[in-house]
């Protein structure tokens, strides 16, 4: 009976925990036990045979269906990498669901749990993995990752360091396979449509304060030219931090970092959400929304609403991460030739140097239901990944990007990627350019330079990739990052500790609430110093205790 309790309890807690997990590419789900007879291969390189059947569930969203719509006899349940992962490892898919969208995602994934249907490769984030494994429902990974993981995954999953592993490792044991990504493609840029600029007549901004000049000018001075005072001065979304129209490089102009653990003066670690460079910012932003510089509605915005506004040529400054330029900056071009935005480095508020804060890139995992048959398929599948797109057998024309359909590795249900691949791309193409040898280049380089020349020959739906990879595009700006230190990694990048787990919701939606009403006008600015109070006696001053006793124990 106790046993039947707990596992009723686990079950009903992955209700909870999981419905956040889903990906670009879907969510496995259990799988088919294997032919009695089927003996797990013992090599990267071996195939199944008789071949096994992994059930999964599959998400997909706008940008999947539109890679299926430019495909020719391929489907989410049937494409070419379900064809791959079946003739060369002999691993096939069998969807018993798939859901558009996170919400339908996590309502059908929310029905499977509740019924006992738990799935036998999850991927979830690092505090769902701690809570996964404190109910007891996934195995180690250490030997199974040792033994399968070919050369060049091991290669490419440590091109981030120690980080993605010690995220994923718990009490001691590695609870998780990394489904690696880059930590420098989070930084933040600021996007400037420049084309507004010159109608204006204004300089490309150097400072803070420039800037500033710049979108209260975007506000007022009717850059679309309608003769109505129609337009934004700078884009922000409801959640306040993102990668698109989000909070974290104005923060980072005034050195302050609210999404991150910092070192204070003392080399002690704290959060930069309850420092004092956060609340001048703060009292900032509160007198832009009070001038008009803001949606006034921005506060019940979604990232996709507020994309509109950009689309429509309603607005010229945003925060934002590398993409921007594919959405939905591409759009605004499409609606309009004549709009240009071009990603400039986060500007100073005084002389020091502004620094981008950077989370670890990798933050989801893939986890094993701690009675699975083959835990090793799902280290096979990362193989095949990366081998397929980066290793001497890659095609990463016809698997990650190919000309007819961008975007086909959103097919595969794994996608891990070497970190800096996106820079050394740019670095590449740069070093093409500049010594005229452009049709020399292979793989991801080739592919992205042959789409800027494209886009130079008068194909304006890829302007977006000159905007990125373009000797003068954002990964320009990247480079500078990179070659001069500017960024400001979080310094805590273990496993969630226990108060994290219990309190970081709570937290992040005191922050959340607290940070939009002082915007608002709704508080005063003064409010802040009880926030950073109540942040503490709510959980804060215990994480902070648990992430510095961390720290030292990793030290």
């Amino acid at each position: 009976m106790k046993q039947n309790v707990k596992q009723m309890t686990a079950l009903l807690m992955a209700v909870a925990i999981i419905g956040s997990a889903c990906s670009n590419n879907g969510e496995p789900e259990a799988s088919s036990a294997p032919s009695p007879d089927a003996a797990s291969p013992q090599t990267a390189s071996d195939k199944y045979d008789p071949p096994i059947t992994i059930s999964l569930v599959g998400y997909t969203d706008d940008a999947t269906e539109g890679v299926l719509g430019k495909l020719q006899g391929e489907t989410f349940e049937n494409n070419r990498w379900s064809q791959l992962y079946r003739d060369e490892l002999g691993i096939e898919f069998d969807y018993t669901w798939i859901a558009k969208g996170q919400d339908q995602f996590k309502q059908k994934m929310n029905v499977s749990l509740a019924s006992g249907d738990v799935p036998e490769f999850i991927q979830v984030d690092a505090t769902e993995l701690k809570q996964l494994q404190e109910a007891d429902l996934i195995m180690p990974l250490d030997e199974v990752y040792e033994q399968y993981a070919a050369p060049l995954t091991k290669d490419v999953l440590a091109q981030d360091g120690s980080a993605p592993f010690d995220a994923a490792t718990i009490d001691g044991q590695l609870m998780g396979i990394p489904n690696i990504r880059s930590s420098i493609d989070i930084a933040q840029f600021v996007w400037i449509r420049t084309d507004w600029l010159e109608k204006l007549k204004l300089p490309e901004p150097k400072t803070m304060q420039d800037l500033l000049t710049v979108i209260e000018a975007f506000a007022k001075n009717d850059p679309d030219g309608n003769g109505e005072e129609d337009t934004v001065g700078l884009l922000l979304q409801k959640d306040l931090f993102g990668g698109f129209a989000g909070l974290e490089g104005f923060f980072n102009a005034y050195h302050a970092y609210p999404t991150i653990w910092i070192e204070d003066e003392a080399g002690n670690l704290a959060h930069g959400s309850v420092q004092p460079e956060t609340k001048t910012a703060l009292t900032e932003l509160s007198r832009m929304y009070q001038d008009g510089l803001l949606d006034l509605e921005f506060g019940v915005k979604d990232a996709g609403k507020v994309a509109e506004s950009a689309s429509s040529g309603k607005a010229g400054v945003s925060f934002g991460q590398q993409w921007l330029s594919a959405w939905p900056f591409q759009s605004n071009r499409d609606n309009d030739p004549n709009a240009v935005w071009k990603g400039y480095p986060l500007m100073s508020i005084d002389e020091k140097q502004a620094l981008s804060e950077i989370s670890l890139g990798t933050y989801q995992y893939w986890a094993v239901r701690k009675d699975s048959k083959n835990p090793e398929a799902i280290v096979k599948m990362f193989n095949t990944f990366i081998e397929k797109n980066w290793g001497e057998t890659a095609e990463f024309d016809r698997y990650y990007l190919p000309g007819d359909a961008e975007g086909t590795w959103k097919l595969s249900p794994v996608t891990p990627e070497p970190p800096n691949k996106n820079l050394n791309a740019y670095l590449e193409i740069a070093a093409a350019t500049a010594a005229g040898t452009l049709s020399k280049l292979t793989g991801e380089a080739k592919v992205i330079s042959d789409k800027i020349q494209e886009y130079k020959g008068g194909n304006d739906g890829l302007w977006s990739w000159a905007a990125g990879y373009d000797t003068d595009g954002v990964y320009s700006v990247m480079n500078h990052y990179q070659e001069n230190k500017l960024f400001q990694m979080n310094r805590f990048v273990g496993a969630p500790t226990s108060a994290m787990t219990d309190k970081s919701a709570t937290l992040s939606k005191l922050t959340n609430e607290t940070f939009m009403r002082i915007i608002l006008g709704d508080l005063p600015i003064d409010a802040f110093d009880q926030f950073v109070e109540d942040w503490h006696k709510l959980g804060g001053e215990q994480i902070t205790k648990e992430v510095n006793e961390a720290g030292k124990a990793a030290n």
